[in-house]
């Protein structure tokens, strides 16, 4: 998070989420048509002004509370893409086991594979805290595991599917495990996840309260437009990925890159200046924070608007997360990283983009 401007708040930073959310009311609805683009341009502008806000308030709040927020506002944006795409247009019961697979592969190999590399050019080999490490990927590991591969083996449902009481145990253990690693990040063992050397924040800048309130009502206002925004776009990006010829999963990747652009800029910048554990606070705590909060979310809606979740993976693509999560356990099992893991990291996350397009 470091980067961020604490003395005041950049003009475009004020204006980005009142023109979006202008532009919304603006163009309402849209098809697939120029004013898409003039909507997704403000989309991805609320986007990138939310994590910037949620960015100036993580700073005032101090690490490890300023990657909890990052990964809360991130996971905001996530969950409103996902429940608005459900609510309007035809159906799209995978479009959450799209998204969540696409998150944790991204968070797991994109992100902090590119963070890896980026920390290896600066400073050849860069540390980190094993046990903050492990502790993210003891909690995503299981998370991963219950949504989606768990459904595919059970025999209540036929299909990659749980029934309506596994679904609601499913959500509440997600919702549990978050909940109890929140405690252990911010609590108990904050430590863990402090960036080594900075065992506390003594002598870092922080923004003012002004400054923070003011961010923390801007970060509400640039969450709305993206919500908004998002369902709107909703039947543009379907015709979209169908015009293009491309597969439906596509649509989960889709959300999940554009949660993340923003968020991944942050966790770059952290690597470049050797602080490569809040890089993998924010890249993994994004993995966990998402599945956590998105999940229990999106079944409540669907309960209620009788839409089933198609949350199994297919086989090739349990396999591949497998592999994915051994890879972690290796890269984050000794505290320190080099270019050759990071090479790794993103080669698996190549792997993955292929076989969407060739399952």
């Amino acid at each position: 998070m470091a980067g961020a401007p604490i003395g005041r708040i950049p003009l475009y930073m004020i204006l980005l989420p009142v023109l979006s959310l202008a532009a919304w009311f603006a163009i309402g609805h849209v098809g697939l048509e120029p004013l898409a683009i003039v909507s997704a341009v403000a989309l991805l502008s609320s986007v990138i002004a939310a994590v910037y806000h949620a960015e100036v308030v993580a700073l005032w709040a101090g690490e490890p509370y300023g990657a909890v927020l990052l990964a809360l506002a991130v996971t905001v944006i996530e969950a409103g893409l996902i429940i608005s795409t459900m609510l309007s247009g035809e159906p799209s019961p995978s479009l959450l086991r799209d998204s969540i697979n696409a998150v944790v592969m991204l968070v797991l190999h994109g992100l902090a594979g590119l963070c890896i590399v980026v920390g290896a050019f600066r400073h050849r080999e860069t540390e980190f805290r094993v046990e903050g490490a492990s502790a993210l990927l003891a909690v995503l590991i299981p998370m991963s595991v219950l949504v989606m591969v768990l459904p595919t083996y059970l025999i209540s449902v036929p299909g990659p599917f749980y029934s309506g009481r596994q679904l609601a145990f499913v959500s509440a253990a997600c919702l549990g495990l978050y909940i109890a690693f929140l405690f252990i990040q911010t609590n108990w063992h904050r430590a863990y996840f402090l960036p080594v050397g900075e065992e506390n924040m003594a002598g870092h800048q922080r923004p003012s309260g002004r400054i923070a309130i003011a961010s923390l009502a801007l970060l509400l206002l640039a969450l709305l437009s993206v919500v908004l925004l998002a369902e709107s776009l909703a039947h543009a990006l379907e015709a979209a990925v169908d015009a293009a010829g491309a597969p439906h999963t596509i649509v989960g990747v889709i959300i999940g890159a554009v949660v993340l652009l923003p968020e991944g800029a942050a966790a770059v910048r952290s690597a470049a200046r050797n602080r490569l554990q809040a890089s993998i606070n924010l890249a993994l705590g994004s993995g966990v924070t998402s599945i956590g909060l998105t999940v229990p979310a999106v079944a409540l809606i669907s309960f209620r608007i009788g839409q089933p979740l198609e949350l199994g993976i297919p086989a090739g693509a349990s396999v591949l997360m497998a592999l994915g999560f051994i890879v972690a356990i290796i890269t984050y099992g000794t505290g320190r990283t080099n270019l050759l893991s990071g090479i790794v990291h993103l080669v698996l996350l190549a792997t993955y983009v292929f076989t969407l397009f060739a399952p």
